[in-house]
């Protein structure tokens, strides 16, 4: 890399690290003012306080991670161009396509590491913060559900009158087997107990009927433990499960809910292809805010950081937008996630004709 790579890798850096460290600072602060309540009410220490922070911190700069690149391109590039430095580097023979390669390679270093920390290790620290919110800040967790219906696996379906998860038991649980819209077989039980120690659950005063070659056999109990493709965990609240868990956790919990033949996957596949285009956004951005902001206005770096944060804000609402038909159903995941940044790609690409060389 030559002594202009450098200079501008370096300033590039510099500028997101201190755009982030303003932007948490603020969002910090308001939220501590939000939550102070909570935090007196529980008698919280300061080391609880400040160990939730720790994990709120990094939690909050990867979701902010593709729109402060985009900002601070703009903040940055702007500058440059209004010191008329973007001109002295193209009047000396630095095409604007070389000018690209050193942001490029900011927004690549940037991506990789958002890919990693927002797979690995922010869902770690998430698990407490989710931990902590669910305890401290959230009203504590009843399921209050009734009449439970559940797929468990393809062709099995658990209905319950209702569960409580202070003990992890359900109550009046049934279990059918529907094959082909037929009925094999059906069981009934006064309750379903969780047993910690073999992961099973244990049914109580059961019954089964089973329907082979047209001949009904009825079996009854008072006790029987069966594995189920079923945990507490699925009873407990669903708040921000999918931010705590890792890639690795991730993609066995998807398959666990495809193998149970659930109806709920969106939201952790919409999580899933999130992360995987992290590190494209940062490119995708980063390209869209050079291009804005290269130019020298005569009024002034103020349109062009404006229209840098009116992009930044389109942004977001395409994001919204695609994200919430996602999980209605409306759009495949994959496409929804892409559709934002095959968008700004175009925008992009127009930019980039208009930029002078």
């Amino acid at each position: 890399m030559k002594i202009l790579d450098w200079y501008i890798l370096k300033k590039f850096l510099k500028s997101y690290l201190f755009v982030v460290f303003v932007i948490e600072l603020v969002v910090v602060i308001i939220h501590i003012t939000e939550q102070n309540e909570n935090f007196i009410k529980h008698e919280l220490t300061f080391r609880q306080i400040f160990d939730y922070y720790m994990d709120y911190i990094p939690y909050i700069a990867g979701m902010i991670t593709p729109i402060t690149i985009f900002i601070t391109v703009v903040f940055m590039t702007s500058q440059l161009a209004q010191h008329s430095e973007i001109i002295a580097m193209l009047s000396s023979g630095v095409s604007f396509r070389r000018l690209m390669r050193p942001y490029m390679i900011g927004a690549l270093i940037i991506g990789i590491l958002s890919f990693y920390f927002g797979g690995w290790v922010i869902p770690n620290g998430n698990k407490d913060r989710v931990a902590f919110e669910l305890q401290y800040i959230k009203s504590t967790y009843h399921n209050t559900d009734r009449n439970i219906h559940i797929k468990i696996a393809p062709t099995t379906l658990l209905y319950l009158q209702s569960y409580n998860v202070s003990n992890n038991v359900g109550y009046k649980p049934t279990l059918e087997t529907i094959e082909d819209g037929v009925l094999i077989d059906k069981l009934e039980a006064s309750r379903m107990e969780w047993q910690k120690e073999t992961e099973k659950w244990r049914l109580r005063n059961w019954k089964k009927r089973e329907i082979k070659d047209m001949r009904e056999i009825f079996t009854t109990g008072k006790s029987i433990d069966t594995t189920l493709r079923i945990h507490p965990k699925d009873f407990s609240s669903d708040y921000s499960r999918f931010e705590t868990l890792t890639m690795n956790e991730l993609y066995t919990y998807i398959d666990e809910l495809k193998l149970r033949g659930a109806d709920d996957i969106e939201v952790y596949e919409i999580e899933k292809y999130i992360r995987y285009t992290s590190p494209f956004a940062a490119l995708i951005l980063t390209f869209i805010g050079l291009g804005v902001s290269a130019r020298k206005a005569r009024g002034g770096a103020g349109f062009q950081i404006a229209l840098g944060f009116l992009l930044a804000f389109i942004y977001i609402i395409f994001f919204i937008f695609s994200r919430t038909s996602a999980e209605a159903g409306s759009i495949a995941p994959i496409v929804a996630i892409w559709i934002p940044n095959i968008i700004f790609t175009t925008i992009g690409i127009i930019i980039y004709q208009t930029v002078p060389r």
